[in-house]
């Protein structure tokens, strides 16, 4: 094979592609036809291979009874098949690949996978790959290299070889490959929408009814919108669609905001929402009922990123997509959550103990799960058996046994819970007590020696109390099981590249006391102390308090805020709380037993983050609407 240094073999490559657009000749019916006239088995070989398979497994491929009998091996079955396909089969050793089709190509992934690019025509890429008929890969190198990708089948025993050298030869004429995983940039996207938008203006009505799922421009463009959620920290991308001539519109949640990101024109609408079922492998031609399902991003060479999908059938024959970006999860240290400096020991002293129920509580989004999980990840020893049962497996961790519950076959958090106890727990979680049986059951645990968490859609600790009785739970029992309460929020938080701090007046501080203060009850009874304490914890070296607001910045992409911040309640189980519950008490008595145990509130916690720089006040007023 010549070398890249060399000039190119362009009258090679130009003869391979003409070869490749020329009429396939007529192929065989059936693949064991193929293999004969290939001269690869006799008809006697062929025929005992059938009465065999006839026999034994009816339903098992013939060719993979032929490799298992000896008759062929993997490498001649594999090179047959894609011949009897019309897949054309190379020597590498006959071509020098063209550099721009190796650059299209990020070297890590041609060597992992043993892909040789030989040349870009068009918008194809034409490549060498070990197995022609993998569509996971070919979605890779879709992606990879933004082209439609049109696979071609090696000699055995040529490509391993055959790439090394070409990205050698490529390295030394001084050209590097592309890294692999090269993140989207918004300019990326928005250049694929514009191009979409002008071949929209271009296409005539009949035209855009042939608008496909699989149109190569269409496919980049969800590609890169992902990837492009995925490096902006965004939770959900949401795809809305609407009646001609109005747009697609797709927003992203970044920090917990919905952000405007892209707009796509109207012929695009029900292509776009086919590309994403069909990376769900979901069913494209049903459009009435809501479905859902997984796209595992890595698949189609994207990074590490699992996206849960959700379709809702809108009006007019219209569906909106949302998808929620799962992968790449880690837990976080406990102590990074923010919590604060009473909340967080109190939370590890009950953490220690052998049995009971610990609860983390709040709305949807709020960061429940990841809390659960940080909270595992001191508790995951090798001295413990914990059991997990999710939905959906959101974060993993070694050491856990982590179980995805599925309703739809009766793997129930209940039936899960029933499970576990019969395989040896120490400590068990649950996603969510979403009735009654599970939450018995998760109490029936803690009373039998194991430690059961899990999580509640309530809005503060004690709320979470009179919820688990009024679905029926024994308030015997349940006091008795009961060791903590944590109810939580998230916020913005504050870029610290950018945030402009501001002196805090006589009235702006009055008001920060009076809003503290009120959130236990106590009105303005107090205000001096307070305001010394946090003079002594927060103020500068004389004393003065400051609050900060957002700014904007190339950092934090102009809105002031970067990632998010946690405000906690935590209640802890005492004696004179478990009496409370044995009577049922409201709420309101909760809370004020709470309190006078140092129950620090939502808002209360809050106001602190907004005097240590952590977030500004306007965004823990929202979340913790009193």
């Amino acid at each position: 094979m010549t070398d890249l240094a060399q000039p190119p073999a362009h009258a090679a490559l130009d003869t391979l592609w003409q070869a490749i657009n020329d009429a396939p000749p007529a192929r065989e019916p059936h693949l064991g036809e193929a293999l004969v006239a290939r001269g690869l088995l006799d008809r006697e070989t062929l025929a005992q291979a059938l009465r065999t398979q006839s026999r034994t497994e009816p339903h098992r491929l013939l060719g993979q009874t032929l490799v298992d009998s000896g008759a062929l091996s993997e490498a001649q079955l594999h090179m047959a098949m894609a011949q009897w396909l019309g897949v054309h089969v190379v020597d590498p050793r006959d071509y020098t690949p063209q550099p721009e089709a190796l650059r299209r190509v990020p070297q890590a992934l041609a060597e992992r996978e043993g892909v040789l690019p030989l040349m870009v025509r068009e918008d194809t890429l034409v490549a060498v790959l070990p197995d022609p008929l993998d569509r996971g890969l070919l979605e890779q190198l879709r992606f990879a290299s933004e082209l439609r990708v049109l696979p071609l089948a090696a000699v055995p025993g040529t490509l391993p070889a055959a790439v090394a050298r070409a990205y050698r030869g490529l390295a030394r004429n001084g050209t590097a490959a592309p890294a692999a995983n090269a993140a989207a940039r918004p300019s990326d996207l928005r250049s694929l929408a514009a191009d979409l938008a002008a071949h929209a203006a271009a296409t005539t009505a009949q035209d855009a009814a042939e608008v496909s799922e699989s149109d190569n421009a269409l496919v980049r463009l969800v590609n890169r919108l992902i990837a492009d959620a995925a490096e902006h920290r965004a939770s959900d991308i949401h795809v809305e669609t609407a009646e001609a001539p109005r747009p697609v519109r797709v927003r992203l949640r970044i920090d917990g905001e919905l952000v405007p990101w892209l707009e796509l024109p109207a012929i695009y609408r029900f292509a776009l929402v086919a590309r994403l079922k069909i990376m769900a492998e979901l069913d494209i031609s049903e459009h009435r009922k809501p479905q859902d399902g997984k796209i595992d991003f890595a698949r189609f060479g994207g990074p590490r990123v699992e996206l849960r999908i959700v379709t809702v059938p809108t009006t007019r024959g219209m569906e909106d997509v949302v998808l929620r970006l799962l992968g790449g999860l880690e837990p976080i240290p406990l102590d990074k959550l923010g919590l604060s400096a009473s909340n967080l020991p109190a939370l590890r002293q009950v953490m220690t103990k052998p049995y009971g129920l610990i609860l983390i509580c709040g709305p949807t989004g709020c960061g429940k799960t990841t809390t659960l999980h940080s909270v595992m990840r001191e508790l995951n020893t090798t001295q413990r058996k914990i059991w997990t049962a999710e939905d959906p497996v959101e974060i993993t961790q070694d050491g856990l046994r982590q179980v995805q519950v599925n309703a739809r076959i009766g793997w129930t958090f209940a039936a899960a819970m029933r499970t576990f106890l019969r395989a040896d727990p120490d400590v068990v979680m649950i996603g969510e007590m979403r009735d009654e049986e599970t939450a018995r059951i998760a109490v029936e645990a803690s009373l039998t020696g194991h430690l059961v968490m899990s999580t509640l859609h309530t809005n503060s600790a004690p709320e979470s109390i009179t919820r688990l009785l009024e679905i029926g739970l024994d308030p015997f029992t349940f006091s008795d099981s009961l060791l903590a309460i944590l109810a939580q929020r998230l916020v913005r938080r504050l870029c610290t590249a950018c945030r402009a701090p501001e002196p805090l007046d006589a009235r702006a501080l009055a008001t920060l006391a009076h809003l503290y203060l009120a959130s236990s009850g106590r009105g303005d009874d107090g205000a001096g102390a307070l305001l010394q304490r946090w003079r002594e914890r927060h103020g500068d070296e004389h004393g003065r308090l400051r609050a900060y607001r957002h700014v904007g910045c190339d950092r934090c992409e102009g809105s002031g805020y970067h990632g998010r911040l946690g405000l906690h309640e935590l209640l802890v189980a005492d004696d004179r709380l478990r009496e409370l519950i044995r009577h049922r008490a409201s709420a309101a008595e909760l809370q004020a037993a709470g309190l006078a145990t140092g129950l620090v509130t939502l808002r209360q916690d809050g106001i602190v983050k907004v005097l240590a720089g952590h977030t500004d006040l306007s965004e823990v007023l929202a979340a913790t609407n009193q």
